[in-house]
């Protein structure tokens, strides 16, 4: 597994509830431009949107960045924060839509990585935290790099 992108301010932001894996629909240059690490996740949402043919729900990764890949033609036309659809099964589709329903719920993108040649996003299923609960995160990280710090002091 190789991390190609990810939003570290998101566990700061965020308490995650569950973690999905899902695919993504990309193009070819997104593709190269992504192995790159040509990825930006800062910013990006998971919204429900009905699809036009069929009126079923479908997810979609709306904001992220994928910056242009440097071996592309210039006159091609490329939209680095166009919406991309992701891969699930319906059931799964319907679980996550019937959860961010509820009050206070919301997907987060984690990460982008590759598992076996292919290019999968880490999203989670979240709940926004107060303002106290950020100082608490914060105070834990200062306490555990303090302890860190004295281990490697000691020897």
């Amino acid at each position: 597994m190789k991390i190609l992108a990810e939003n570290r301010k998101a566990s700061f932001d965020y308490e995650f509830l569950e973690k999905f894996e899902v695919g993504l629909s990309l193009v070819g240059q997104e593709v190269k431009s992504l192995r790159i690490r040509g990825g930006q996740l800062t910013g990006s949402y998971i919204m429900a949107k009905n699809d036009d043919k069929t009126g079923k729900p479908e997810l979609f990764w709306i904001g992220g960045t994928i910056t242009p890949y440097q071996g592309l033609n210039l006159h091609n036309k490329y939209d680095p924060k166009r919406d991309r659809k992701l891969l699930l099964h319906r059931e799964q589709i319907s679980y996550l839509i019937s959860r961010i329903k509820e009050r206070g719920l919301t997907l987060v993108p984690i990460m982008v990585y590759t598992k076996k040649h292919k290019i999968k996003l880490e999203l989670a299923l979240a709940r926004g935290k107060k303002s106290h609960d950020k100082r608490e995160s914060i105070k834990k990280k200062d306490i555990d790099r303090k302890i860190r710090e004295e281990l490697k002091a000691r020897g």
